[in-house]
This record gives C-alpha cells, sequence and structure tokens, in this order.
C-alpha cells in the first residue's frame, strides 16, 4: 500500500515508518520538526530512515538513500492549502495521524499550539482522506482521555467525560471529529489509545529519558505524588505492532450497536477504538527501580506533590485489540529498560 505517516520524525512515527518499509509498502513521511524538544533527536531518528538533515526542507520531499520506496516532507498539519495539495497527489491508500503536539504539562501553558496541531491539523487529516478516498484512517489518541476515571482496567467501552488537559481534551475531540466524518463520509477510522510508550529514540519530556538523564549525570530525579503512582509502561515496538496490524483491519459498523445503550468504542458507521496498552500497571517506585537496576547506580530522590494534568493511574484493557489482530503487547518492563538506557548510553556516547 501507499501509506502517509505524519509525526515521521517523532518516537513512534519513525518506527512505525520502518516497520511499514520492511513489509514492503511505500511511506510519504511527514513531520514539522518543531522545536517542543530537541530537533536534532528527530533529524537522529530521519537519518535511521536514509533522510540527512541538510536534504530537509519546507515542502520539499526529501527521498530516503536506505529505503527506495521512502520520502520525507517538512510541512505543518495546520497549513490547509499544503495538506490539500499533498492528499490531492499523493493517491494514498491509507493515513497514520500520529503528528500531534505532545505532552500533557506543556499544554497547561501552551494551549494554542494544541488546537493549532491537534485540532485544525486534524480537520485536514480528515478532510484529505474524505476528498481523496483513503481507505482507513489510523489516528493516535492517548490513555489520556480517560481523566477522571477511576474504573479500572480502563476500557474503551467505558465514557471518557472528564479529560483533565487540554492534552487529552484535544485527543478525546479527535476521536469525536473522527466518529462524525466515519457517520457522514463512510470514511473507516480507527483511534488507538497509547499508554505511556517508552523505548529507544524516546521523548526527552517523558520519564524514561528524564529519569537516565538524572541517575547518569548524578542529578536528583523528580518523583511526583511522593512516588504513589502507578503507569501502564508499552514498549515502543509492542505499541508498532499494534499499530501497523490494525491498519491492515478496516472497522465495519457494528451490526449489534444498541442506540438506547450506545457503546463508545463502536458505531454503525466503520469507526473504531482501541487501548494499546501493557495491561500490567507498574508502580512508580518499582519503575525507578528498574531503570536504577540497568544503569546499576541508585537515583537521588526528590519527592513532589502531585503535578497539575497528571492522574494517578494508567491501566489498559488490551483485550479487544487482541482479539481484533491476535496480537497484545507483552514486552516486560525490565527488558524494555535495559534497551532503552542501553541505547541512550550509546547514543549520548555515555
Amino acid at each position: 500500500m501507499k501509506m502517509l505517516v505524519t509525526g515521521a520524525a517523532g518516537f513512534i512515527g519513525s518506527f512505525v515508518c520502518r516497520k511499514l518499509l520492511e513489509r514492503g509498502d511505500s511511506v510519504v513521511g511527514l513531520d514539522n520538526i518543531n522545536d517542543y524538544y530537541d530537533p536534532d533527536l528527530k533529524y537522529g531518528r530521519l537519518f535511521e530512515l536514509g533522510i540527512a538533515k541538510d536534504e530537509v526542507a519546507w515542502y520539499k520531499f526529501s527521498k530516503s538513500t536506505k529505503h527506495p520506496s521512502f520520502s520525507f516532507i517538512r510541512m505543518n498539519l495546520e497549513d490547509t492549502h499544503a495538506m490539500q495539495m499533498l492528499f490531492a497527489n499523493g493517491n494514498f491508500d491509507a493515513v497514520i495521524n500520529l503528528g500531534a503536539q505532545a505532552g500533557v504539562r506543556y499544554s497547561i501553558t501552551n494551549p494554542h499550539a494544541y488546537v493549532e496541531s491537534n485540532l485544525d491539523g486534524f480537520i485536514n487529516i480528515l478532510e484529505g482522506c474524505r476528498d481523496n478516498k483513503v481507505k482507513h484512517l489510523v489516528y493516535a489518541s492517548s490513555s489520556s482521555v480517560y481523566g477522571l476515571n477511576g474504573k479500572v482496567p480502563f476500557s474503551e467501552h467505558d465514557g471518557i467525560a472528564h479529560p483533565v488537559s487540554l492534552y487529552a481534551a484535544t485527543k478525546k475531540s479527535n476521536e469525536l471529529m473522527a466518529h462524525a466524518y466515519s457517520k457522514l463520509y463512510n470514511i473507516p477510522t480507527t483511534g488507538l489509545r497509547f499508554f505511556t510508550v517508552y523505548g529507544p529514540w524516546g521523548r526527552p519530556d517523558m520519564s524514561p529519558f528524564l529519569f537516565m538523564d538524572a541517575i547518569l549525570h548524578n542529578r536528583a530525579i523528580k518523583v511526583f505524588n511522593n512516588g504513589d503512582m502507578l503507569r501502564d509502561f508499552t514498549y515502543i515496538d509492542d505499541i508498532v505492532e499494534g499499530i501497523v496490524r490494525i491498519v491492515d483491519i478496516i472497522p465495519q459498523g457494528n451490526p449489534d450497536w444498541d442506540e438506547a445503550d450506545p457503546d463508545p468504542a463502536t458505531s454503525p458507521a466503520p469507526y473504531r477504538v482501541y487501548n494499546i496498552g501493557n495491561q500490567q500497571p507498574t508502580k512508580l517506585m518499582d519503575y525507578i527501580s528498574c531503570i536504577e537496576k540497568a544503569i546499576g547506580r541508585e537515583a537521588k530522590k526528590d519527592f513532589l506533590p502531585m503535578q497539575q494534568g497528571d492522574v494517578y493511574q494508567t491501566y489498559a484493557d488490551s483485550s479487544a485489540l487482541a482479539e481484533a489482530t491476535g496480537f497484545k503487547p507483552c514486552t516486560p518492563l525490565q527488558s524494555g529498560i535495559d534497551r532503552t538506557v542501553e541505547w541512550f548510553k550509546r547514543y549520548y556516547n555515555l
């Protein structure tokens, strides 16, 4: 298939591009390479895909030196005219939309960045799919949408009416927007709620990177809510496997959908939402211990209260994904952390 992958210089997006290319797809990668975090890390991911930094320019296609069927273009999702042209000329069979302004805490101080990328940008994706007969749109949602939900494990069949950050609200909005387009225009859409993704080439604003960097440079790590939190850490390879498998499973309308008791995860339209999580929530202090073990050094710890926008726990019910794809995330946390630390040391020459 010919695929468009947005967020191609991002953590998840770069791995998805690689996986698609390995299985024989033709891929166009798109990213604006913004400075939310160090752009050199994004250029490093692109280099792994055969795109040199000095070849990247706005609105110009760069061809990979490693993969003949991969090209990359630097572009903003919210640039309506450019996106229209990209779709009109792209003849994409499917779109994987991973491009977005990420980060829960950043959304508290920079809300407009989320509206522009996650809402304005997403409507351009939907319009491109509508106007150009894209067969399947797969897009990134987030476990953050569960917000104040206390019932665990988090299920796609539960309501998500109470997000606690603007980031989460934009991701919930994406799901609502996708459903409207699925219903109005019969566009097959699948939303994927990722649970705390980690691994090599991960984002510097995420705790694995922050903790490794601090421990290896003899600085204290910030431990929020005094360490009393749980997260369903999911290794990057598991996330990518779930994404690539779900691209091939085009959603159909649910024939058993009951309008008197509506299921939030399905619809009479070709719309579906899945969790992708490891289904093994880990206590924050146990997670820190895994990193300490991999590095071989105990962390200095600065215990702090809960941060605004954070939730106490995340815990995925990924049974629907397993039923649909025959796959469920399974990488043990210590194994994933060991690989992540190994990459971190190699990349930063530590």
